[in-house]
């Protein structure tokens, strides 16, 4: 089997981060949201990786590369227009050929790997087969109605839905999809949808397997959603004995489940896991809660924070009350310029961002 991953969306849900930094490399516990994807993708027994991108300048190609360091070979496909999910497959059929493959959207993220799942699907019966999440709030989702074992309709933000069960971002296809894909005509939205291309297959009495994760799994097409993917992750952090490194002043009480990178200096400063801190980090007179992942040559002093990303570069001086649930690109600036005033503050930044409060 071989893979696709979904790279091309400009991220107008995640603005402004996603103006310099595409979504798929938008950081969860201090990773890509698209190593996530390729996580799942080798644990799939897959190597062979076609990334669809909107063009080869674009940074996901930049920063993945040849795969060689994430353990796959990946071979990258542009779509120029964003005309829907199907016209992306679409263009994927030289690369996937006459293999059954796996596509993956590039921001969603699982608590469940699928791993036996997408194993067992070269040697099933099935035409294709959907991973399917339960949700509160059927009407906001695309829905697949499923009898006996088999998806028997796929219905979009239904206002009277059949089931809960969404459909989650996870497909696994024969090369039959391409020609379900070249019958199909734009939806409403002047797109070509995948649900669409899908009914195809069932209305030809194709068998399309259903698939109900288990666990959370989280789209991080949003600011607030990405926080949350943030704080499922690394509460899933094993526990491990609060660190001692040359550069954790006396003065400073660093907790357990806190990961420390290279070259990190904590200095009179509290430091409460699960924290990810990366490489060159400093921390000054200041207090870093849990569920917080600092990426590399962050410089956080005299303040607060907790529950949030801060992207490569980023820093924060001085800032009145704490900062909660926030999310910053990378090299933004926050920085106060007013006596300490006891208050919360928020802020979602795009890179290079300057904020004086």
């Amino acid at each position: 089997m071989k893979a696709i991953i979904l790279a091309a969306g400009l991220g107008t849900r995640l603005r402004p981060v996603t103006l310099t930094t595409p979504k798929p490399l938008v950081p969860v516990a201090n990773r890509s949201l698209i190593e996530y994807a390729l996580d799942m993708i080798r644990a799939g027994g897959m190597t062979e990786v076609g990334i669809v991108v909107n063009s080869l300048e674009s940074l996901v190609v930049k920063r993945i590369g040849n795969g060689d360091s994430l353990g796959v070979k990946v071979e990258f496909i542009v779509q120029e227009e964003q005309k829907g999910l199907a016209h992306a497959v679409g263009l994927c059929k030289d690369f996937v050929d006459d293999s059954p493959f796996a596509m993956f959207l590039g921001d969603n993220i699982f608590q469940d790997q699928m791993t036996d799942w997408i194993k067992s699907f070269k040697n099933s019966n099935y035409e294709a087969a959907l991973a399917l999440g339960e949700v509160t709030d059927p009407t906001r989702f695309g829905i697949a109605i499923v009898e006996n074992g088999r998806i028997t309709g796929l219905v979009e933000k239904p206002k009277v839905p059949p089931s809960n069960l969404a459909i989650a971002g996870v497909y696994l296809f024969r090369p039959s999809i391409f020609g379900a894909i070249e019958r199909i005509q734009p939806s409403w939205r002047g797109e070509y949808e995948i649900t669409d291309a899908i009914d195809v297959l069932v209305k030809d009495q194709k068998s399309v397997q259903p698939y109900t994760l288990v666990g959370w799994w989280i789209d991080a097409g949003k600011p607030d959603a990405i926080i949350t993917a943030n704080q499922l992750v690394m509460s899933e952090m094993p526990y491990t004995p609060a660190p001692v490194a040359e550069g954790i002043d006396a003065r400073s009480q660093v907790g357990p489940r806190v990961i420390l990178g290279k070259n990190v200096e904590i200095i009179n400063s509290v430091v409460r896991g699960p924290v990810i801190i990366g490489d060159s980090v400093k921390i000054i007179d200041s207090y870093v809660g849990p569920y917080t992942a600092l990426g590399d040559e962050v410089i956080i002093a005299n303040s607060e924070i907790e529950a949030s990303i801060v992207m490569r570069g980023s820093t924060i001086r001085h800032i009145p009350g704490r900062i909660d649930s926030s999310l910053l690109a990378d090299n933004s600036t926050i920085e106060a310029s007013t006596e300490y005033v006891p208050k919360a503050q928020r802020f979602i930044l795009a890179e290079n961002s300057y904020v004086q409060l």
